[in-house]
């Protein structure tokens, strides 16, 4: 099968020590035309995401600054910066971008996510945000889109604002199933995260086989998976070196960064392609290909 990962960090220092390794083995693991969606958060770490797409031919490059550095100095061209990386590479998107009051409403003052980081407030999240949609929508390339907690904010902009006529994937989409259909037809996609399959649950003995059920009761963030979300916009990711799945669920292990922070494989794109599968109640070739699908109409060939 033809696995694609829609949303990941290989660039992240997390993965460093272990690139070779999962660069190698990923042609074997995702298929020859198996690609990653790799995302940039910040300007410093766009030029890791280049070479990475300039090194490894599966790399689609993604530029784009996280609502959590949206409050982090940056150059004043910026946005002369990003331009210019989608100028150079015709398969570049946009991301990751979006809008966050988790960190602002919820999180507490000492989560180590977040230590170091000067949490944007809304304004200024929104307003590095929207030049950065609005030069997606200019090229017509992908927008990768966190968004958490932060629906009521998020959707008055896609209303009012152009989009990329192809598209924007919304990332390990949680919100309200109620939303979908609007999302939808304002040209969400939506990736399927392994982190939120049940962890009593286990996978067979292959986890990329279908024959296993989940629960009944799935749960908000797999309900809009199971029955909401229309086939044609459904995609698949890890947000590696982030979002393990649940232990039974990983194909793929890493040992823990340095300073102890477990460390997502992003060859466990197979425990979401196994979930999904299940949670579809799809054969495994018939999710490959539907996903192949909707990955290249979004992404591109």
């Amino acid at each position: 099968m033809t696995l694609h990962d829609a949303h990941n960090h290989l660039q992240d220092g997390a993965l460093a020590p272990h690139l070779e390794r999962i660069a190698a083995t990923w042609p074997d693991l995702a298929g020859t035309s198996g690609c990653m969606v790799v995302n940039g958060t910040h300007p410093d770490d766009w030029p890791r995401v280049a070479a990475l797409a300039a090194r490894y031919p599966f790399v689609r490059p993604a530029y784009g600054i996280h609502p959590w550095d949206a409050g982090a100095a940056r150059p004043d061209d910026w946005l002369d910066q990003l331009r210019a990386h989608l100028v150079a590479n015709p398969q570049a998107s946009i991301g990751e971008i979006g809008l966050d009051r988790w960190m602002l409403d919820t999180a507490r003052p000492d989560d180590p996510r977040l230590s170091g980081v000067r949490r944007a407030s809304m304004e200024e999240q929104i307003a590095t945000c929207l030049p950065q949609l609005d030069l997606a929508a200019e090229f017509d390339r992908a927008a990768t889109i966190h968004c958490l907690h932060a629906y009521a904010d998020l959707l008055p902009l896609l209303r009012a604002h152009r989009r990329p006529p192809r598209g924007f994937l919304l990332h390990a989409y949680s919100g309200p199933t109620s939303l979908i259909p609007e999302l939808v037809t304002l040209g969400a996609y939506f990736s399927f995260n392994p982190n939120f399959l049940p962890p009593a649950s286990r996978p067979p003995a292959k986890c990329n086989q279908i024959g296993y059920t989940l629960p009944d009761a799935l749960g908000p963030k797999l309900a809009s998976f199971a029955k909401s979300i229309p086939s044609e916009r459904l995609l698949c990711e890890t947000d590696a070196p982030a979002m393990l799945p649940p232990q039974h669920w990983r194909t793929h292990k890493l040992p823990p960064a340095l300073d102890g922070t477990p460390v997502n494989h992003p060859g466990n794109i197979e425990a979401a392609y196994a979930g999904l599968t299940s949670v579809r109640g799809l054969e495994n070739t018939e999710l490959s290909v539907l996903v192949a699908e909707n990955f290249n109409r979004l992404f591109g060939n």
